[in-house]
């Protein structure tokens, strides 16, 4: 079988079986499965999903990643497991690249982190405890573009993510009569409050930030109830790390300010911090040079800029010497990442295999000062 016939095998069978993250357990016995067949070592964890494989000889390792879990999303009436992300793209890719690479002399070693828990936020964090990348000098990784970011064909050299955390909190007032108002404390107020103070946040226009709330709970199902609890979430967003550190800090200042002047209680988590991408320079001259050698100038895409993020910038954030950089794959994605019925043309994986199978050749040929 031609290798662009098992990378299209390879997806369909992921994407036919997804799993959650921390609980991508069949997806690791697959890919054992696939790397025992090539010929491949790799190594698995006894706390955690997840496979690292590696090739060639030599003291510099270079690696590559793919996330492998699903979301957890409705999907025509129904709860389950969805690869709306592509998740099971980018192990159709990293996959198809081994295979172009593994029976080729390499001047080092390249890893392959098949890494879990990428939507939870932290499934980077666990493969660094689990030191995958002490050794490594440069980290690259792969994601599918949606369509009006990039059209099919194309293949950009970095995305630059932007970091993003989500806040989480609790309103506690007191129940009444809706009679009597007085006697209670409203939690919708302070809600309501809440929602327009966000809106009031104000950076350098410069600068690209947002901050929404995203879930309101409140009240039962009597509507003579004045409630006493609720629950909220607000999604804050930013381009850099400092924007979005100064965001989530104007944020808490301003809520527990609400809460003083209502004479409520609001209890304050903030969930699955995700930095902005921490690009090298030399990561990215490296993906673009690949790129010009595999597809040509017509098919280079310029550095994608967006306001999603990856978990994937964990890896810099830990390990500041890290060269790494995100390549982004055109495929007329659409109608967009997370979208339950997304849908992407699938000639694009042999692309993006190829492509990063020659990104890692050239991270050894070449280097940029």
């Amino acid at each position: 079988m031609e290798i662009k016939e098992k990378i299209d095998a390879w997806f369909e069978h992921f994407h036919a079986h997804p799993e959650i993250s921390y609980q991508e357990v069949k997806t690791t016995e697959k890919l054992t499965e696939i790397l025992s067949e090539m010929g491949v070592s790799y190594r698995t964890f006894d706390d955690v999903t997840g496979v690292v494989a590696e090739i060639g000889e030599g003291e510099e390792i270079i690696a590559i990643r793919a996330d492998i879990d699903a979301l957890w999303q409705e999907v025509d009436g129904v709860f389950k497991a969805n690869h709306s992300c592509g998740h099971d793209a980018n192990i159709a890719m990293v996959l198809g690249a081994l295979s172009y690479l593994k029976d080729e002399q390499l001047d080092g070693k390249i890893r392959f982190i098949f890494q879990p828990a990428e939507e939870q936020g932290n499934g980077a964090v666990a493969m660094v405890k689990r030191g995958v990348i002490d050794d490594v000098s440069y980290l690259f990784g792969v994601h599918l573009r949606p369509i009006e970011e990039m059209p099919y064909g194309k293949v950009s050299p970095v995305i630059h993510h932007g970091a993003a955390a989500f806040l989480e909190g609790k309103i506690t007032g007191v129940d009444a009569h809706g009679a009597r108002p007085h006697q209670g404390k409203n939690v919708v107020d302070p809600l309501f409050a809440i929602h327009q103070f966000i809106k009031t946040l104000y950076f350098s226009p410069y600068e690209a930030y947002s901050a929404k709330m995203t879930k309101i709970q409140a009240g039962g199902n009597n509507v003579n109830i004045i409630p006493g609890t609720a629950t909220f979430a607000i999604d804050t967003r930013a381009q850099s790390n400092a924007v979005l550190d100064e965001l989530m800090k104007k944020i808490e200042e301003g809520i527990t300010s609400i809460g003083q002047l209502y004479g409520v209680e609001i209890e304050l988590e903030w969930n699955d911090y995700t930095p902005a991408a921490e690009v090298s320079e030399e990561a990215v001259k490296i993906a673009t040079d690949a790129i010009l050698a595999v597809v040509g100038e017509e098919d280079y895409a310029p550095p994608v800029i967006t306001a999603g993020s990856d978990d994937f910038h964990f890896y810099t954030i830990h390990r500041p010497a890290l060269k790494a950089a995100m390549l982004g794959i055109g495929a007329d994605l659409q109608p967009g990442l997370h979208h339950p019925k997304m849908t992407f043309n699938k000639e694009a994986l042999d692309i993006g295999a190829r492509v990063l199978a020659e990104t890692l050749r050239t991270a050894f040929r070449n280097r940029y000062e």
